[in-house]
């Protein structure tokens, strides 16, 4: 159901034309705003809810959020179609002139067919793989395009940059060859050695990273060798939110994670914010590998274990000495979510030590709690929590931008 329809289902035109729906503007400019949002209008004692700026009054969003239908639909549009989402798998297939990769926008959530390849002059393209005669499936599997594009239904050819090139009986075809026979171009960026894709991006790819950029420029990320026995999936029966909030908190450590608080100073523990991002800073508690800091960066002199940044909707870049552990968290249903976690090894002498040192265990304890918050949050007694201002800065600021992307 459209979202503009879903307080329809609750409220009477008088009861709901009041109705607003706060947050705060984390653009570099521009005034709070102050939208009615239906999304989250999910039953019927809820007449508004608030995303509160400050912290110290705030509360989070309602556990029917978590469990609801229509949320579920209005933030796979709203949130997600128009985020920036990685292309699995591009740095390895995609790397030479004529590569091409299909690929579906999110599997299983948003599947729209499209083609990553790289043209006659190494520039990465990226385009509906969907053929504008008759809607075919362009390219079925990865390989070279040398030939260009050619559609295996009735033989239409598009150009490596997706321009329609030729058909075969198309004589008498009045106004055509037109726009609409080139396949449509989706913005495509690279991040070191990483791909991403948007459908509609709801703000730049440069801000998205620039503060990641910032903070780990100085380690050689596009040479990090992918480590497929330190990789997996994992499926949680929880809500996606519900995962991006535990990981944006080290508040549960020491509750949750005791060898991993063995390793960190959790009283030092500390999250920055960003635009679209942020990053939780894991001091060491001594005697564990830490970062070599170059003079001149922001923290120099400080003993790092880890830096965790968080890309907003749903991926976390984890650096450590040793490397990269890459999560990228994929909506299936309202209540199932699958991780998946990719390793990047720098110093292979490193593993195994310090904060890095066991994700799985990390990412078990992690996906044992998530799944009984998600039963909890459907209870008839739950209704919203609160923010500890000085642990949970980062989940506040995902609800903020959850709720600033859904109108």
């Amino acid at each position: 159901m459209p979202t503009r329809d879903i307080r329809s289902l609750f409220f009477s035109k008088k009861e709901h034309s009041n109705t607003t729906f706060g947050f705060q503007n984390f653009s570099s400019s521009g005034p709070r705003e102050l939208r009615t949002n239906p999304a989250l209008l999910i039953q019927p004692s809820f007449v508004m809810y608030q995303i509160e700026p400050d912290i110290r009054r705030a509360t989070t969003l309602p556990g029917a959020f978590y469990n609801s239908p229509e949320g579920f639909a209005s933030y796979r549009e709203q949130i997600f179609a128009r985020s920036w989402q990685m292309v699995t798998h591009a740095e390895e297939l995609v790397k030479l002139p004529f590569d091409a990769m299909p690929f579906q926008f999110m599997d299983k959530f948003i599947e729209e067919p499209l083609l990553l390849l790289r043209d006659a002059d190494n520039t990465l393209r990226c385009m509906s793989n969907v053929c504008t005669h008759r809607g075919k499936i362009l390219v079925e599997h990865p390989g070279k395009l040398e030939r260009g594009i050619v559609c295996g239904y009735h033989g239409r050819r598009f150009l490596l940059n997706g321009n329609f090139a030729a058909m075969p009986e198309t004589e008498g075809m009045e106004n055509f060859p037109c726009a609409d026979d080139n396949l449509t171009q989706i913005p495509v960026r690279q991040w070191r050695q990483f791909v991403f894709t948007s459908l509609a991006p709801a703000f730049p790819f440069e801000d998205w990273v620039a503060d990641m950029e910032r903070k780990i420029g100085f380690m050689p990320v596009e040479h990090f060798r992918f480590d497929a026995a330190r990789s997996r999936d994992y499926l949680v029966k929880a809500n996606w939110a519900l995962y991006c909030d535990n990981y944006l908190e080290g508040f549960h450590i020491p509750f949750v994670h005791k060898g991993l608080a063995t390793s960190l100073d959790w009283g030092a523990y500390r999250t920055e914010l960003f635009n679209w991002s942020n990053v939780q800073v894991g001091i060491s508690k001594g005697g564990e590998d830490v970062f070599d800091l170059p003079a001149g960066h922001e923290d120099y002199g400080q003993v790092i274990a880890g830096y965790y940044f968080w890309l907003f909707p749903n991926i976390m870049f984890n650096f450590y000495p040793w490397g990269l552990s890459l999560n990228i968290v994929r909506p299936l249903q309202l209540d199932l979510t699958k991780v998946s976690f990719r390793a990047y090894v720098w110093d292979a002498s490193k593993l195994g030590r310090g904060a890095g040192a066991d994700v799985d265990l990390v990412e078990r304890e992690d996906e044992a709690v998530v799944e009984q918050v998600q039963i909890g949050t459907r209870s008839r007694f739950y209704r919203h929590g609160r923010f500890s201002p000085k642990q949970e800065r980062g989940v506040h600021h995902f609800h903020q931008l959850v709720t600033r992307l859904i109108s």
